[in-house]
């Protein structure tokens, strides 16, 4: 387990580093990141004034979040930063993918109060997130969906389902259909009657299901009718929604709250510019900034009192957050430790169920 001792001054460590361009002047950054209208954000929310905070121009590249695109990819194309889920970080730290900041370095202790989580060894909080079911409202002219059950409920809400292939998210939605508690759900996983409750669940809509794999697709897969429910993440559909590109709705009941980090991979060439961009990022206005472009919250408190109007549409973005209190049902909190600590198990079950569905 990471020791969290030493966190107040990991977090210092990049939040009080040399002056903004100090080092590495005149090479440019590369950031892997997500695609799509959460890179679309950070281009315009922390990329851009980072480049003209320091010259320094920041070139994104997608990829798809795992710890073998991190191992296959970093070096070769030169990665500085990367934007990673919380847990798969902790894999990538465990393993020396990532760099590990001195906390001996630096002094200072005060800005750690402002974070709603307390950074790892190797990664910063920097958004919270939501998967979520969404839906097409073409398809339910009548009665709606409201709760994750309805999700596994083709009798009364027939047509297919787009789920990410993988066990991720779709495990706990199949517990919470079951009416285990969110706060059992992961102690539940843990066991090999939770694994073979939650895969009965699933086989109850086994031959509805579509895969995906980016993560723009579901909303992709609900605009075009490929699908008329479809589990995502909550910005992308809101993204699609807001443009007008369909007419798709969120049901906030069973969301599981999730963290992004900012991270520096081992292989970089230029260890301090990376932390001079994760310092200007993790600022509450660029921050809020994010916020602003797509409904991602940040994770320093400062921040959301400076949240106001997404700068295209007006629509005011704080209602639109994940952990918005009005949104109400059931909402899990993503346990970044367990998933690192049980992803081969998970994926191996996984495997061995979709083999025999297939």
């Amino acid at each position: 387990m990471p020791r969290f001792d030493l966190f107040p001054l990991v977090l210092l460590a990049l939040l009080l580093a040399p002056p903004l361009g100090a080092q590495d002047l005149g090479q440019d950054l590369t950031v892997a990141t997500w695609g799509g209208a959460y890179e679309a954000a950070q281009r315009e929310a922390v990329f851009a004034p980072f480049a003209e905070a320091t010259g320094q121009t920041v070139t994104p590249v997608q990829y798809d979040g795992t710890v073998a695109a991190l191992l296959d990819r970093a070096g070769p194309e030169g990665w500085d930063v990367i934007d990673m889920l919380a847990d798969q970080a902790r894999v990538a730290c465990a393993e020396g993918l990532l760099l590990r900041i001195d906390a001996r370095e630096l002094p200072g202790r005060e800005a750690l109060s402002d974070f709603m989580q307390p950074p790892t060894r190797c990664a910063i909080p920097q958004n919270v997130y939501a998967r979520v079911l969404a839906y097409d409202e073409r398809a339910f002219p009548g009665v709606k969906p409201t709760r994750i059950g309805d999700f596994f409920d083709t009798a009364r809400f027939p047509g297919k389902r787009a789920v990410q292939r993988g066990p991720d998210g779709i495990l706990e939605w199949a517990l919470l259909a079951e009416g285990v508690p969110p706060e059992q759900v992961y102690g539940l996983l843990s066991t090999d009657r939770g694994l073979r409750l939650a895969f009965r669940r699933l086989d109850t809509i086994r031959e509805d299901i579509i895969w995906w794999s980016d993560p723009a697709e579901p909303a992709e897969m609900l605009a075009d009718g490929r699908a008329v429910m479809a589990a995502g993440f909550n910005g992308r559909f809101f993204d699609m929604a807001v443009r007008g590109a369909a007419p798709l709705d969120i049901v906030w009941d069973g969301r599981i709250i999730g963290t992004e980090v900012w991270a520096i991979p081992a292989a970089t060439a230029r260890p301090q510019a990376a932390r001079d961009f994760l310092a200007f990022a993790l600022r509450p206005a660029a921050m809020a900034r994010f916020s602003e472009m797509i409904p991602y919250g940040p994770t320093r408190r400062s921040a959301f009192a400076q949240i106001g109007l997404n700068p295209v549409t007006g629509v005011p973005m704080r209602v639109h957050l994940p952990n918005a209190p009005q949104h109400g049902g059931r909402a899990l909190i993503r346990d970044s430790a367990w998933n690192a600590h049980t992803r081969d198990l998970r994926q191996r079950r996984f495997q061995a169920w979709l083999e025999r569905a297939e």
